[in-house]
């Protein structure tokens, strides 16, 4: 299967971006969908920036990635690229890997950063998913 690239342009640069599907474990036996983004602004010779996004959704069952289908917007990767631009990130540096972290804070509308993919002992994704519905005003027993 191909990777399909897509583009976005801030200001008078176009940044390329791609994400990819997957999944992450909770504590438990459930999993959650999580993509990773990655994006360029200087070409794929330039500092990539990367985010593990979880998904927010609370879907039916014990597997909520089975039925989940989110995938960030444009306007998702622009509050990406916009937060790490914040943070010093330089798309014209050579080579390397910029990451956005749970520690960054950034929530989006459907998604929070992870670093469950990188670490294992990184914060429980289902009590963070719980966490953040509740604050969206999802009923109480999700």
């Amino acid at each position: 299967m191909r990777t399909r690239l897509r583009t976005l342009r801030i200001g008078e640069r176009a940044y390329t971006w791609r994400a990819t599907i997957g999944q992450v474990a909770g504590d438990g036996i459930d999993f959650h969908r999580c993509v990773r983004v990655r994006v360029w602004g200087a070409g794929k010779t330039g500092c990539a920036l990367e985010a593990d996004l979880l998904s927010k959704a609370t879907s039916v069952g014990w597997t909520p990635a089975a039925t989940d289908g989110s995938y960030p917007e444009p306007a998702d990767v622009r509050s990406l690229v916009e937060h790490a631009l914040a943070l010093g990130w330089n798309p014209s540096a050579l080579g390397g890997t910029f990451r956005l972290t749970e520690e960054h804070g950034l929530e989006l509308p459907g998604f929070l950063l992870t670093d469950r993919l990188r670490d294992p002992d990184a914060p429980d994704p289902t009590g963070r998913v719980i966490r953040a519905t509740r604050n969206q005003g999802v009923p109480e027993w999700l």
